[in-house]
């Protein structure tokens, strides 16, 4: 290099060298990030997330260390889902995972392109989803736990149980429409085989949840169905409260209801669903295309039954009601 002295020559090739690592730091890829978008608030999702990291880590992808995850939570608010999916969609997240009715609507109505892996109650195809369970013919797949589909068996349960019940009081959110609408047909078909005689509570708001059970105290039905969804899952505590102040034997379809004091759960597995689902993120992550991945459906159901509650409303759960339980909850 004529003309040019040898420290800076030195001086010249130390500095590229030391660019170096730099520029490769540069082409790394950068780590990739899931949205995680539920409709109600993360309380009493702990055990689901974990699931869901369970099943991430099975694909290869621990949080924090080779995958990061952002999450969004409706806290009971169905207006504020569109936004929060436009929001996950706009930071061009790698694949957004969605749990609930709603959620799974308002990000497969966001994008087309950005891969979808939903946890939804409903039939997906009827939601709209997917144009079928086999072949999803789009950029969303999932998986379907059953929860409104099983109200039939939910009130034979609750029969079960109260075998001298005549008249049963329906909780429904009519702001979950499509759910609270195949949670109705559901009791209303097995209530008809069954002879027994329903009547219709609505309730939307942590309020109206007090002004229906103040009509239940009223009415003094012999059992209580309670419907689906995210927003009675986030009031399981005020429901189980009331249920048992009030004396009136209640079924609820996620098995957190027993668990904080309610009398009786049946429904698919959440933390089995959020499996499934962390297992389906992680292969698209590895390049698998939604539209190759079929749509799960449940296969684990949970029985639950709070026996300590059952002897508070003075109920003797019968041997072979217990027999088909998945937890005793003493």
């Amino acid at each position: 290099m004529p003309g040019m002295r040898r420290r800076d020559v030195v001086a010249l090739l130390g500095g590229a060298a030391a660019a170096w690592p730099v520029a490769a730091r540069a082409q790394q890829p950068a780590m990739p990030v899931i949205g995680y978008l539920n409709a109600p608030v993360p309380e009493g999702y702990a055990n689901p997330l974990r699931a869901f990291r369970q099943g991430l880590k099975e694909s290869g992808f621990v949080e924090g260390e080779n995958v990061a995850i952002d999450y969004r939570w409706g806290e009971n608010q169905p207006a504020r889902l569109p936004a929060l999916a436009a929001e996950l969609v706009r930071q061009r997240v790698n694949v957004i995972a969605v749990s609930s009715n709603t959620a799974a609507i308002a990000t497969v109505k966001a994008t087309a392109t950005i891969p979808i892996v939903f946890i939804v109650a409903d039939d997906p195809v009827k939601l709209g989803l997917v144009t079928s369970l086999a072949r999803s013919g789009g950029n969303a797949t999932g998986i379907n736990f059953f929860a409104a589909e099983l109200a039939t068996k939910r009130l034979e349960l609750l029969r079960t149980l109260v075998p001298t019940a005549k008249r049963v009081a329906v909780l429904l959110n009519p702001a979950e429409g499509t759910v609270a609408a195949t949670n109705l047909r559901g009791v209303e078909e097995a209530a008809s085989s069954m002879g027994l005689q329903i009547r219709v509570f609505n309730a939307s708001t942590i309020a109206q949840v007090d002004i229906a059970f103040a009509a239940l105290a009223n009415e003094r039905p012999d059992g209580l169905f309670i419907s689906s969804g995210p927003f009675f899952s986030d009031r399981r505590v005020q429901l189980a409260h009331l249920a048992t102040r009030h004396g009136i034997p209640a079924v609820a379809s996620i098995r957190n209801y027993p668990e904080v004091g309610g009398l009786m759960s049946y429904g698919a597995s959440l933390p089995e669903a959020h499996h499934q689902a962390g297992v389906y993120v992680g292969r698209i992550l590895k390049g698998a295309k939604p539209a190759d991945l079929p749509v799960v459906q449940s296969t684990k159901f949970d029985l639950v039954i709070n026996v300590s509650t059952a002897r508070i409303l003075g109920l003797n759960v019968p041997p072979t009601l217990l027999a088909m339980t998945d937890e005793v909850v003493e």
